[in-house]
């Protein structure tokens, strides 16, 4: 890999106001871009695939019916801005649909749900089958809540969005530790991603499944936002906490070209809303990819 698209990747990043760490591979060639791309990194919701993986490799192996009915409680269930967690009433419905709505949307109760009952065993033992190996699921949502709330000194939703944009609250807020949190580097969520295109975590029947619930993610505003057109097809999952914005994900090209992507960023800004760090995951992605392709067209 040349030194020009590293340089040119990072100053994608810098100019967005941003730490970017960077991993595109092409799933057939096995050519790379990376930036920092060993680093370790907080995984925000982006630990949701493996948690979904989880679930698939234990139905395979006969442990679990993916379509046995789990009913999620108001009073229990982790609280959140889509799916479930922003419902009012007790709602049922079967693991392969909690795992579409952490997927699709994000939703936390439902990922905590669906870990609540494979437990995160299931998860490490994905995460190794994947060959992640410098990767750790140790919490859930409810688990990153509670640390926010106690690093805060409050749980109380209306001051908590205050002290979330508080630069010197975010200088102690724990859940920003990446020793402590769920952590990962883009090179390891470039080998989950190929290893669920190649059908080799899961049998092909799972990984296609895994397949298709990245392909419904609703957000377009990361990665998706560098492939405008409407013959590239991206299938991703995004993560996010206070100044993290990252997605993992695959382009796949009518020419048959297929590129793993993981992009994780930290914004020096504090604000809730910065669409040019969120942006950037989209550009920095699109200039790694085209360098990849290099030849193929």
């Amino acid at each position: 890999m040349s030194d020009d698209i590293r340089d040119r990747i990072t100053a994608l990043f810098a100019d967005a106001g941003v730490t970017g760490r960077l991993h595109a591979t092409d799933l057939d060639s096995g050519r790379e871009v990376g930036v920092g791309a060993d680093t370790p990194v907080l995984t925000g919701s982006v630990f949701k695939v493996p948690l979904v993986l989880a679930l698939h490799r234990v139905a395979d192996a006969g442990r679990v019916d993916p379509a046995a009915l789990v009913t999620v409680e108001p009073d229990t269930r982790t609280p959140g801005p889509t799916g479930i967690g922003a419902m009012a009433d007790p709602v049922t419905m079967s693991l392969r649909d909690l795992a579409h709505l952490a997927i699709s949307v994000s939703d936390n109760a439902a990922a905590d749900a669906l870990a609540d009952h494979l437990g995160l065993d299931a998860v490490a033992e994905a995460v190794a089958a994947a060959g992640m190996t410098r990767t750790a699921v140790v919490e859930v949502c409810r688990d990153v809540a509670a640390r926010t709330a106690s690093s805060l000194g409050t749980g109380d939703p209306a001051l908590l969005g205050s002290l979330l944009t508080d630069p010197a609250a975010l200088s102690r807020l724990s859940t920003l530790d990446v020793s402590v949190s769920n952590r990962t580097t883009a090179r390891d969520c470039t080998t989950l991603l190929a290893g669920l295109w190649r059908d080799e975590v899961a049998s092909p029947r799972s990984c296609a499944a895994v397949r298709r619930l990245l392909a419904l993610q609703v957000w377009p505003h990361r990665l998706a936002s560098g492939f405008p057109f409407d013959d590239v097809r991206v299938s991703g999952k995004t993560g996010t906490l206070p100044t993290v914005r990252n997605e993992i994900g695959v382009v796949e090209y009518p020419d048959g070209g297929r590129y793993a992507v993981a992009v994780f960023t930290r914004s020096a800004a504090t604000a809730l809303t910065l669409p040019r760090a969120d942006a950037v995951i989209g550009t920095a992605a699109r200039a790694a990819v085209e360098h990849l392709r290099t030849g193929r067209r």
